[in-house]
């Protein structure tokens, strides 16, 4: 699996980074700059102290040099000796030769680089010595003491970029929220006005994206609506022709499986085209208006009883309290009619089919519930059978496996919820539909 690398961690390791390299840089540019400003403020010290003593009675005059390293590392050791005194230049480490010209000079001891102004006079040679590592002791301390609240701040200043980083970066948060939160039928457009001008480009480009699918998967929905009217007329005819036929030959095997295979044909292209009613976005001109859900209840089981006497199934009411909607009434028969078509197809022979329509007075929803006798559906298969196409595999009847697919998205259109779930009294599946009571435009968007 390919490792992807976190923007927000790139960016808070190169800023702390370059904080790092910035301190270091600043360190050693005030380390040199320091140095420098205390060579040139010593020099002129160990001048203006040669000078001085020069305006003395000069007489030979040595210092102590304590060559432990941990003492006088910021003395300045000033000898005054005389020409003929060659003795005292063999046994100073500090005494330099004899030399012509005032200035600075450098020589090597046992303990170490010294750094030197000799002023030479007639008798005498005045010279003032310091350590050279005194001078870049003091260096040091210096830019160390320069940089030291930078090195403070430090982690006050990170902690500050990363709250800046994180919050320039929750447009980018915000934008997989909205993502994330969107079903995979919303192809609107992104709104870009709470997005800054980098992620515009990118939302644009996810707007063009969402208008592709959407042209797409509106032709996909025409083609099925087109084919499927268009399959009608050929199969009802076909119907017609072969009931004529088994009017005559009443007893045809061949005869009576053609026309079972037709009926369900022509069961799967009625399907088909509701499930294209549902998917097409011409619904959106339809305005709720209101109606008896009973009314509606009981006009599905007119229709579907004579399928019903067939497998001698007792299909009735169990509660018929009068409830009255707002909502789309094509969509609720719809709704209704698959599911009690499907319990007629699932139930066996000399079944019980109970629907009950009542109203949740407190709640101001209405409820379907459809409760049927048949083997019902595993628990674990209760979102698999939502899918289309899908079939329960130990069930002998043969369907599309789109009836309880159009129920769902039926029901969503018109605001509801579908559960399912068993049934305690009779052991099968039991359907229940949640519909709002008043049903708005808003609440269908």
């Amino acid at each position: 699996m390919e490792k992807h690398s976190s923007l927000n961690t790139r960016l808070v390791v190169l800023t702390s980074l370059l904080s790092i390299v910035m301190a270091c840089v600043l360190m050693f540019s005030t380390y040199h700059i320091a140095l420098k400003e205390l060579t040139r403020i010593l020099d002129a010290q160990m001048q203006f102290l040669a000078s001085r003593a020069t305006m003395l009675n000069l007489k030979n005059t040595h210092s102590q040099l304590n060559l432990d390293p941990d003492k006088q590392q910021e003395e300045l050791f000033i000898d005054i000796w005389s020409y003929d005194d060659l003795d005292e230049l063999e046994k100073n480490q500090l005494l330099v030769p004899q030399v012509k010209k005032a200035g600075f000079y450098q020589h090597e001891t046992e303990s170490g680089t010294w750094y030197t102004y000799v002023l030479p006079t007639k008798d005498y040679q005045v010279q003032v010595s310091q350590h050279q590592r005194v001078r870049k002791v003091l260096a040091l301390e210096l830019a160390g003491s320069m940089v030291l609240p930078f090195l403070l701040i430090m982690p006050l200043a990170m902690l500050l970029i990363v709250w800046i980083i994180k919050r320039s970066l929750k447009p980018l948060d915000d934008l997989k929220s909205e993502l994330a939160q969107r079903d995979s039928n919303e192809l609107t457009h992104l709104t870009n006005t709470q997005y800054p001008i980098e992620l515009l480009p990118a939302v644009k480009e996810i707007n063009y994206l969402f208008d592709r699918i959407s042209r797409t998967q509106q032709e996909q929905k025409q083609f099925i609506a087109d084919a499927a009217h268009e399959l009608r007329t050929p199969i009802t005819a076909l119907n017609l022709q072969t009931k004529i036929l088994l009017r005559d030959f009443p007893e045809n095997p061949a005869l009576i499986n053609l026309s079972k295979g037709l009926a369900r044909i022509q069961h799967l292209v009625s399907q088909l085209l509701s499930l294209a009613k549902q998917d097409t976005s011409l619904h959106v001109l339809e305005q709720p208006k209101r109606f008896l859900l009973n009314d509606v209840a009981l006009n599905c089981v007119e229709q579907l009883m004579n399928l019903a006497m067939e497998k001698d199934i007792d299909l009735g009411f169990e509660r018929n309290d009068e409830v009255t909607i707002q909502s789309f009434e094509p969509t609720i028969h719809s709704i209704i009619y698959n599911l009690i078509d499907n319990a007629i197809k699932y139930t066996p022979d000399s079944g019980v089919i109970n629907i009950s329509v009542y109203e949740d007075i407190h709640s101001k929803f209405g409820f379907v519930c459809i409760e049927d006798s048949g083997p019902g559906i595993p628990q674990e298969q209760y979102e698999e059978v939502l899918k289309r196409f899908y079939r329960v595999h130990h069930h002998l009847e043969v369907g599309s496996g789109l009836g309880l697919s159009i129920v769902q998205k039926a029901t969503q259109r018109a605001g509801g919820t579908l559960s399912l779930g068993e049934s305690k009294e009779l052991g099968g599946l039991k359907v229940l539909i949640k519909l709002p009571i008043k049903l708005t435009v808003s609440d269908n968007s």
